[in-house]
């Protein structure tokens, strides 16, 4: 008579929530130091505190917003200290006599943001042939309305004076230092910002919008003014 040995019946295949299952089981039968031991292994920044280097540098951002937030209403003082970084930038420049490509890409740079500050955040020559959205006011008896930046002073402020700063920085290493004949720089800026100083004009002046609000116009007419004296 033959006999037949019969073995274990192969295990069917486990998905991957089985197989989750099972870990997580084989876990929790461990003893609780060898689960400690293993979780530190695996990182403290999943199972436990952050890094001291991420700490370290939440923190700093912290307080540089912190900063950021109390500096908001001196607009005055903001501004007089980034144009006393300018001027100590091109004292600099003017004593190491190079970094002409540098100043000439801050320069770009800064054009370029007060071109967007002088902006209305909604292009009004988009807004010609739809009625959605808001649009400025073009006569005196339109509801009044503030002109919205496309670049709010606030943020206008702080990408210049980042600017120099990073200009500042690139001025201490001579990778940045290409030789350039500055007076072709000079003379193509200048004709760069007066072409797109026009441009802005005539938009202004085509879309009838002055990229400054000092507070609703009170208008008083004959009627109101004969009110106001009798009574």
């Amino acid at each position: 008579m033959d006999f037949q040995v019969v073995g274990p019946s192969p295990e069917p295949d486990k998905g991957p929530l089985q197989e989750l299952h099972s870990s997580r089981r084989k876990l929790r039968n461990k003893p609780e130091s060898y689960r400690m031991s293993e979780g530190d292994s695996v990182g403290e920044s999943v199972h436990g505190k952050p890094s001291v280097v991420y700490r370290f540098f939440t923190r700093l951002g912290q307080i540089y917003q912190s900063w950021l937030d109390k500096s908001t209403p001196y607009t005055a003082v903001r501004w007089v200290v980034t144009l006393g970084l300018s001027f100590v930038y091109m004292i600099r420049v003017y004593l190491l006599q190079g970094w002409y490509i540098v100043t000439y890409a801050l320069g770009i740079y800064h054009l370029n943001l007060f071109i967007a500050f002088l902006s209305p955040k909604v292009d009004p020559s988009l807004m010609e042939d739809s009625d959605d959205g808001p649009s400025l006011p073009t006569k005196q008896n339109e509801e009044f309305r503030p002109f919205i930046r496309r670049l709010p002073e606030f943020k206008f402020w702080h990408a210049a004076t980042k600017g120099i700063l990073v200009a500042m920085v690139c001025t201490f290493f001579d990778a940045f230092n290409v030789p350039v004949f500055w007076p072709i720089l000079v003379m193509y800026f200048i004709m760069l910002f007066c072409i797109t100083m026009k441009r802005q004009i005539k938009h202004m002046i085509k879309y009838r919008y002055i990229p400054f609000t000092h507070g609703k116009r009170r208008y008083r007419g004959k009627e109101d003014a004969g009110k106001a004296f009798a009574s």
